[in-house]
């Protein structure tokens, strides 16, 4: 198979708890590797249910103790606006799954504003577009006013939306900005602040994890290419790697051309 980033890989295997690890390793080792050149790293994470399992499977890596965080960001590829405290904040699952694990500078965990910030859901979307644009590169040839994200992780639904990009909704269209409010989501909570495609396929790296036989058709058809508006995973891609880590009931309708043994 290509190794450029439109080529799709897809790594299938045994189970979710299985999958789990195997990404997490391959997360920490990017980690490792990166930091150990002294270059920053930033990185965009996900929720749901494979977004906390490799999190807390990255946790017990004994590794992630001997790395200098300081040179780790990490993102949010969308948020609930709710309360700081709701467990339906990504962040705070982020937050008791790993990071408040690691010895990572408060100012390198760059959350979305809650709704208790004294914001509101706009307001929320654009202050979290002027942190992205703090740490935008210099070289903007192949991103925007964002940083390029080493790694970002993103769940698919059985709709096979990403991060809060639903399908048939305007968001799913929008690439002038940064970041998009979402309003009546289709899935509960009803507001959300996304970011936008452009931001996510600037990406060095997609790393697409999904589990579960009701995610089997939402992965067939964004394998096929079918269409963004209707199928948001179908454009979602890294500029280098793109990458779906799969257990096996999600993959019934893989093409066997598009599996890889490893990543």
């Amino acid at each position: 198979m290509t190794e450029n980033g439109s080529a799709k890989r897809v790594i299938i295997k045994k189970d979710a708890e299985t999958l789990a690890d195997y990404v997490a390793t391959r997360f920490v080792n990017r980690i490792v590797k990166r930091v150990a050149e002294g270059k920053r790293m930033h990185i965009c994470l996900t929720g749901g249910t494979m977004g906390g399992a490799v999190l807390r499977s990255a946790a017990r890596d004994p590794r992630v103790a001997e790395i200098d965080w300081s040179l780790v960001h990490f993102w949010f590829g969308d948020e609930r606006f709710v309360s700081r405290e709701s467990d339906d904040r990504n962040d705070r699952q982020a937050r008791a799954a790993l990071l408040d694990a690691l010895d990572v500078p408060a100012e390198n965990i760059h959350a979305v504003a809650s709704t208790d910030d004294g914001l509101d859901l706009d307001a929320a979307a654009i202050a979290y577009a002027d942190e992205l644009a703090q740490f935008a590169p210099a070289d903007r040839s192949e991103t925007g006013p964002w940083p390029s994200f080493d790694i970002c992780f993103l769940g698919v639904g059985p709709d096979a939306h990403i991060a809060s990009l639903f399908p048939d909704r305007a968001e799913i269209s929008v690439t002038d900005r940064a970041t998009v409010p979402v309003r009546d989501s289709p899935k509960p909570p009803p507001e959300r602040v996304s970011l936008t495609r452009p931001v996510i396929n600037s990406s060095k790296r997609v790393w697409m994890v999904i589990a579960g036989a009701d995610k089997a058709a939402a992965l067939g058809l964004a394998l096929a290419g079918a269409s963004y508006q209707s199928v948001p995973a179908a454009g979602a891609k890294g500029r280098r790697r793109t990458a779906f880590f799969v257990d096996e009931a999600a993959a019934d309708q893989v093409p066997p051309q598009l599996i890889d043994r490893e990543y």
